[in-house]
C-alpha cells in the first residue's frame, strides 16, 4: 500500500497463482536449471540469494519483489491457520523475501534491507478472545505473533504495527461480525498516524 491513499499493490495470492511450493509456481520454475550456483549439492537458501544477485530469479518473484520494494506499507490478511498463517503465505515469503532482497547478515532487524517500510498482520481466529488471553487455553496471542512479526518482518528491518485480530467471527452474530468490519474499516483510515510496537521480546511476552 501507497502513503496516504493506500492504493493496493499486492492481491490475492491464489489469483496471482503465488503457490506455497517452493519448486515452482503454476507456470515459472523458481529457479532456472541454467542458473543454478550448485547443481550437484543443492542448497535453497544460497541458490535464492546467488539467483536474486545474478537476476535469475522466475519472472513471478521479481514481480513480487517490484511491488513489495514500491509499497509503504504490507497488509496481511489471512485466516489464523494451525496457530500460524496459512501455507500459501508463508510460501509467499520463502520465495520473496530472499536473502540479499530483504535481509542480509549482519543486516537484519533494525539495519534489514526493508527498514523503510511497515507491516501489519490482519487476522481472524476460530478461537474466541479468551481462549487466546493469558492464562486462555491457547495461550497468549502475542506468543503467536513472535515468529511472523519479529522473526520474518522485524528481521526484514520492516516496522510492525498493532496486530489487527477479529476473534471467532464465524461464531458471532452477524451485527457483531459487521461491527468488525467497520473497526477495520475506521482503522484504515488512519493508519498512518500509529506507531509500530515496540519490536522486543518484551511486547510479545512481558
Amino acid at each position: 500500500m501507497h502513503h496516504q491513499s493506500l492504493e493496493p499493490c499486492l492481491g490475492p495470492l491464489f489469483a496471482r497463482h503465488i503457490l506455497a511450493r517452493n519448486g515452482e509456481s503454476s507456470d515459472h520454475a523458481l529457479l532456472s536449471t541454467d542458473c543454478l550456483h550448485n547443481s550437484d549439492e543443492f542448497n535453497y537458501g544460497v541458490e535464492t540469494w546467488e539467483a536474486y544477485k545474478r537476476g535469475c530469479l522466475s519472472d513471478d518473484l521479481i514481480e513480487e519483489q517490484k511491488k513489495v520494494q514500491e509499497a509503504n506499507l504490507l497488509i496481511f490478511q489471512f485466516p489464523l491457520y494451525w496457530f500460524s498463517m496459512p501455507a500459501i503465505m508463508k510460501g509467499w515469503m520463502d520465495r520473496v523475501l530472499v536473502q540479499g532482497f530483504a535481509h542480509e547478515f549482519p543486516n537484519c532487524y533494525d539495519s534489514g534491507l526493508l527498514k523503510n517500510k511497515l507491516a501489519l498482520f490482519s487476522f481472524t481466529t476460530g478461537g474466541s478472545k479468551e481462549m487466546y488471553a493469558k492464562g486462555g487455553i491457547n495461550g497468549d496471542i502475542r506468543y503467536l505473533l513472535w515468529p511472523m512479526q519479529h522473526g520474518i518482518m522485524h528481521f526484514c528491518g520492516v516496522k510492525v504495527l498493532e496486530p489487527h485480530i477479529c476473534f471467532a467471527p464465524e461464531y458471532v452474530s452477524e451485527e457483531k461480525r459487521k461491527e468488525m468490519l467497520l473497526a477495520w474499516a475506521q482503522r484504515l483510515k488512519t493508519l498512518w498516524k500509529e506507531e509500530p510496537i515496540n519490536c522486543s521480546p518484551e511486547w510479545y511476552f512481558k
